[in-house]
């Protein structure tokens, strides 16, 4: 097989599965359909991606690397505590634009196990929270202020995909709200009391569904255990 025609095939495959997956959100789709769309057998798909759930992380794959293309445009401040609220701004705006995708690459829980790219957006986030940190502007260790920041950004955005509505309020609320947790401040400077986001979450559940709140504080004590 040309190595060329090879490499284009496989793309037309995952390509297509990810637009099914987009027009039909959190429903199956069938791997013939895909073979049909592109116009090659299913022995094809297998030969490059083995089965169904290889072509299931290679789109994973294709989602994060479509979301961090966008990051990738984002014009930084300098400002590191700006840009991780822009950047969950932005996480979120991707998740409610691609609802099917980020359920696979988030909402698809199995345990012991993440996609490999699922680790990208961590180490983007690392990298602010430890500037932030260099700056004197974190009252915890970067990693234990990026734990919280995915554990509720990803919290936040599959709540609104849930709910099939975008809630631009509770968003804002839960940033700010894990913001003046790491950094033990207001957004204007003003000295505050640190409550932790666990606190928070567990003060409120109300704001991401008692169902959710209980997901969150798992992810948490399991993101800030010694052997996480």
């Amino acid at each position: 097989m040309n190595e060329t025609v090879s490499t284009g095939t496989r793309e037309k495959l995952i390509t297509a599965a990810a637009a099914m997956i987009a027009r039909a959100p959190g429903e199956d789709f069938s791997l013939r359909h895909v073979c049909d769309v592109v116009g090659v057998k299913l022995p094809t798909a297998y030969h490059f991606f083995g089965s169904k759930n290889g072509l299931v992380e290679a789109v994973v794959e294709y989602g994060f690397d479509l979301y961090l293309g966008q990051k990738s445009a984002m014009e930084h401040t300098g400002d590191p505590v700006q840009d991780i609220r822009a950047g969950w701004d932005a996480h979120v705006a991707f998740g409610l634009a691609n609802p099917g995708l980020y359920a696979l690459m988030y909402g698809t829980v199995r345990p012991g196990y993440a996609p490999a790219a699922q680790s990208r957006p961590g180490e983007i986030l690392l990298s602010l929270t430890t500037a932030a940190a260099e700056q004197g502007r974190l009252v915890v260790t970067p990693e234990q202020a990026t734990a919280p920041i995915l554990a509720t950004n990803i919290g936040v955005t599959l709540r609104q995909i849930i709910l099939d509505a975008a809630d631009p309020g509770l968003s804002a609320a839960v940033r700010e709200g894990v913001v003046r947790a790491i950094t033990g401040t207001g957004r204007e400077g003003d000295d505050l009391a640190a409550m932790t986001v666990a606190e928070k979450a567990a003060a409120n559940p109300e704001i991401l569904g008692a169902a959710e709140t209980r997901l969150f504080l798992q992810w948490l004590k399991k993101l800030n255990s010694p052997e996480a």
